[in-house]
């Protein structure tokens, strides 16, 4: 997840999400993952204290700064690359369930009175942001960081 002032996808050449300030979210789900991980992702994104205050501290949330969310899947972020030359992305969540759970985050997210703007799964995209800070914090289901 990234602080962004402005962040946007292009699918063959034509845009298709965009937004001006708030977090570019590149999102990668995992075996395992399921409606709780969502849910608890949900809730750190719209909530983490990561924008200024008027002191200049990181104590305002996306919600709070009436900031916008860029949700892009990403399954490469469970490349495994220990062994060998090329990642293995075993641990990624079969295709499908991804997508449920992607899709699932989207739509907590905007429940939360976020504007959510979305890549398209299972698409090539070009994902272009100014990362602002820069910030940049990692999130992560099973709590291990």
């Amino acid at each position: 997840m990234q602080r962004v002032s402005r962040a946007s996808v292009l699918v063959g050449g034509r845009k298709t999400a965009e937004i001006g300030k708030g977090l570019a979210v590149l999102l990668g789900v995992g075996q395992g993952d399921d409606d709780e991980a969502a849910s608890y992702l949900a809730a750190k994104i719209a909530g983490l204290r990561i924008f200024d205050d008027k002191e200049g501290r990181l104590n305002r949330s996306v919600v709070d700064c009436g900031g916008a969310v860029l949700l892009v899947s990403q399954f490469t972020l469970y490349g495994d690359c220990r062994k060998g030359r090329r990642p293995s992305f075993t641990r990624a969540a079969e295709p499908a369930e991804a997508e449920r759970l992607y899709e699932l985050v989207a739509q907590k997210l905007r429940q939360k009175g976020l504007e959510v703007q979305t890549g398209q799964f299972k698409q090539e995209m070009e994902v272009s942001l100014v990362n602002h800070g820069p910030v940049t914090v990692l999130l992560d289901s099973e709590k291990a960081f």
